[in-house]
């Protein structure tokens, strides 16, 4: 069947066998490289149900996480801002001294227009957006909380960040035990079977804190991976099990939908939130570099999105996406009314095969970190067409790139093509002057 005929086929269909508005379940892994999938090309591992999901809609091959680390991404999917504007450029961590975002009290999330379109609305796992009122999951908009505050845990059975529990359901501490991607994924599947009685549609945010670090799989994870990739590395193999174990997860979760009948109107996402970590084993495929550089490895991500009857399965999309334009996307579908003046485009009419791109737009990339190499400073990337200005650290010069023509950034043109470096200069500026009004630190 041809695109147009499945689409056709869907409209005349859709008023009697896919009721509206639809469930969405929005699924988040940490950490996970653009290589590290094997829909994405590893040959290492097997991820059966991701890589499901990846036929069973649109695969994004130029999908973009809004930062090179965790928290400006999450601000930005829950904003549909870039982070900077919403108050958070950089990881949000227990200690002030080394925490570089605040959440913005200015900025709506997006359970407010989904409560407001009729929505129930939950997380279910990591939420790195803040550890105290009043910036924690319940108080701003989230109607169910099963999960974790923090920015990473020492201990995937303890569940402790620095000696402190920040494991909630709702506003209470929890002590559960377990390994965290077993919780996550059981906590899910409790939330699925808890909607299948009711009508009103739901909202799903499940943010696995796999694979970030510490690379800490269940050993029978391992040993599988090893009997079954004879030289692999250790570091390799652990973080192989940590990624099929999310995976198996992931399928708990898919299986939990479809025996409740909510899969064929469920709109399904699936990403991460930045690029894989190249020190933990990851890898980022043809791409250079991984997490916490601004060259493509630490910025690409694998995406994909499922709709029965309104995305044609196994389609892949070359449009450049980022992780902000799930926000009116998810808007759109469940006809919600987004706030005004957000950055984040819809993708749903490139999800329906409708087109093929967005209008022409600049991509802008942030990160403020601490420490001697970035000494609490910002740097930046910014992509303009083919053009991409960049810089690892806030102290070295800029970069220019152009990725049609090199996709591996191996050639740095910022001497060679003044006016177009000069051009992305200028227009990184305006983003700087623009960000530069919102605080990023708590009052």
């Amino acid at each position: 069947m041809t695109r147009r005929h499945f689409l056709a086929a869907s409209a005349l269909g859709a008023a009697g066998a896919v009721p509206t508005p639809p469930n969405v379940v929005l699924i988040l892994a940490d950490d996970l490289g653009y290589g590290d999938l094997s829909s994405y090309g590893a040959k290492d591992a097997r991820t059966p149900h991701i890589d499901a999901l990846m036929s069973a809609g649109v695969r994004f091959d130029r999908f973009y996480a809004n930062s090179p680390v965790c928290s400006p991404t999450r601000a930005a999917l829950l904003s549909g801002c870039y982070p900077d504007v919403a108050g958070v450029p950089g990881v949000i961590r227990t200690h002030e001294a080394n925490s570089w975002g605040y959440l913005s009290p200015k900025v709506d999330l997006l359970p407010k227009p989904l409560k407001a379109a009729g929505y129930h609305t939950a997380i279910i796992g990591k939420w790195h957006l803040g550890l105290e009122s009043p910036n924690t999951p319940i108080e701003r908009g989230f109607d169910h909380f099963h999960g974790f505050l923090g920015d990473m845990m020492d201990d995937y059975y303890t569940h402790l960040r620095h000696g402190e529990n920040y494991m909630r359901r709702g506003r209470e501490a929890i002590q559960p035990e377990g390994h965290a991607t077993d919780l996550f994924t059981r906590w899910a599947v409790e939330y699925l079977n808890a909607r299948k009685a009711e009508r009103r549609p739901f909202f799903l945010y499940l943010a696995y804190n796999a694979p970030h670090t510490p690379i800490q799989p269940p050993e029978e994870w391992v040993a599988r991976v090893k009997a079954r990739q004879p030289g692999i590395s250790d570091k390799r193999a652990r973080l192989v099990a940590l990624i099929e174990h999310m995976d198996d997860g992931i399928g708990r979760v898919v299986a939990a939908l479809k025996a409740n009948g909510q899969y064929q109107n469920t709109l399904l996402l699936f990403t991460s939130d930045n690029g894989g970590d190249l020190n933990a084993g990851g890898t980022s495929g043809p791409l250079r570099s991984g997490k916490g550089d601004m060259f493509e490895g630490g910025i690409r991500a694998p995406m994909c999105a499922v709709w029965p009857g309104r995305i044609p399965p196994g389609t892949r999309s070359g449009c450049d996406g980022l992780t902000m334009d799930l926000f009116p996307t998810i808007c759109e579908a469940a006809a919600a009314r987004p706030p005004e003046g957000i950055d984040g485009r819809s993708l749903l009419p490139v999800f329906e095969g409708k087109q093929t791109t967005l209008p022409a737009r600049d991509l802008i990339w942030v990160r403020r970190e601490g420490g001697q190499r970035y000494q609490g400073q910002d740097y930046y990337a910014l992509r303009r067409g083919d053009w991409k200005l960049l810089q690892n650290s806030p102290f070295e010069p800029f970069q220019l790139y152009n990725l049609k023509d090199d996709p591996a950034e191996q050639t740095d043109l910022a001497t060679k093509e003044r006016k177009i470096f000069a051009e992305l200069s200028t227009a990184l500026m305006r983003h700087v002057q623009r960000a530069g009004r919102v605080p990023w630190q708590r009052p």
